[in-house]
């Protein structure tokens, strides 16, 4: 069993196609035996994840800033809830209390999360696999952008290949299963 970390939207006004995708990927880890960690919100597809969890008998570990609190967003049905003072402290503790990390479809906040991540293990500050859901090609833009980065030298091929990517939930979850031994 392994705390897998999620990334994703948490805006109100998505498409439900989304919803279903986070609710899916919660499931999905819940049925593998593995503990969901989340950015701690009950909104989006960061809610949607947490519940599919939950429904599927997994445990979830929410971390999110008091600020988010305050604005009555946290997860209250997380098993547990760990409340930080800020958002770089929360990305440091999700980073700590997790041991893979999943990035679905999001925006800037989601972006952040990964960039977070990706950055500190090319670093070699931690060696926790990392997946992107490329759902329909969502990311596809940004992978491209991101060859051309490491084509012109600001970014070094071996720290791009540290992001694996998968079309499917199931297929990325199958990847970290792989890396997570």
């Amino acid at each position: 069993m392994a705390a897998v970390c999620v990334f994703c939207a948490s805006s109100r006004t998505l498409d439900a196609r989304w919803l279903e995708l986070a609710a899916e990927t919660g499931a999905e880890l819940a049925r593998r035996g593995h503990v969901l960690v989340s950015g701690g919100g009950c909104v989006g597809m960061m809610g949607a994840v947490a519940d599919g969890a939950r429904s599927a008998g997994g445990r979830t570990l929410g971390v999110i800033p008091q600020v988010l609190v305050d604005l009555e967003v946290a997860d209250l049905a997380s098993d547990e809830l760990l409340v930080t003072d800020g958002m770089a402290s929360r990305k440091t503790l999700m980073i700590e209390k997790s041991d893979a990390f999943v990035a679905l479809p999001g925006g800037l906040g989601t972006l952040d999360e990964l960039f977070e991540v990706w950055t500190t293990a090319t670093l070699a500050l931690h060696d926790k696999p990392m997946v992107l859901v490329d759902v329909d090609g969502f990311y596809r833009p940004l992978l491209d952008w991101l060859r051309t980065l490491a084509d012109r030298n600001f970014l070094k091929p071996a720290g791009l290949g540290l992001l694996m990517v998968a079309p499917t939930v199931p297929a990325a979850l199958d990847l970290l299963d792989t890396h997570l031994g």
